[in-house]
């Protein structure tokens, strides 16, 4: 009869902890999947406004000539940032360079370093990472002195 109890509760705690062990993994998968939508909402609301700016015919190379920004960084060498360099071209803009975690397995048409490595100077940084700019601004802030702006706060102001 001990046995029978003592098997049964047994059971009964494997289930709890295995229901509670199967809960926290999903729980951390639907956090990570939430982010990564919040993420993802951002940069689709930031390039529709980029589509705004354009079909407005207003270029942002004008912000950065407006401000003195002659030569400036992209932080983010996603979609974003590759979006960025692209527009800059053939204007009084120069990209001098892009900035990126994850640095030396990408490629673009400018050169592509990390955080870590010594940074060129330059007029402004401009970040296109929106959802962490908060952290990255402050990391960039202790490596470079000058402006560090988010693309969608340029995209925003454009005039």
């Amino acid at each position: 009869m001990k046995k029978g109890i003592i098997s049964v509760l047994s059971a009964l705690i494997g289930v709890v902890v295995g229901a509670g062990t199967v809960g926290k993994v999903e729980g951390e998968k639907l956090n990570k999947m939430s982010a990564m939508s919040h993420k993802h909402l951002e940069l689709y609301k930031m390039m529709s406004q980029w589509v705004r700016v354009k079909q407005e015919g207003k270029k942002l190379s004008s912000y950065f000539e407006r401000n003195g920004y002659t030569k400036i960084a992209v932080y983010g060498m996603s979609y974003a940032g590759e979006t960025l360099i692209n527009e800059l071209e053939n204007s009084t803009v120069t990209v001098a360079y892009g900035i990126d975690r994850n640095a030396e397995s990408l490629y673009a048409d400018v050169d592509i370093v990390s955080m870590d490595d010594n940074l060129e100077e330059v007029d402004a940084v401009v970040v296109t990472a929106i959802t962490f700019f908060d952290e990255i601004e402050e990391k960039l802030s202790e490596k470079i002195d000058c402006p560090i702006i988010s693309l969608e706060d340029i995209l925003y102001e454009i005039d």
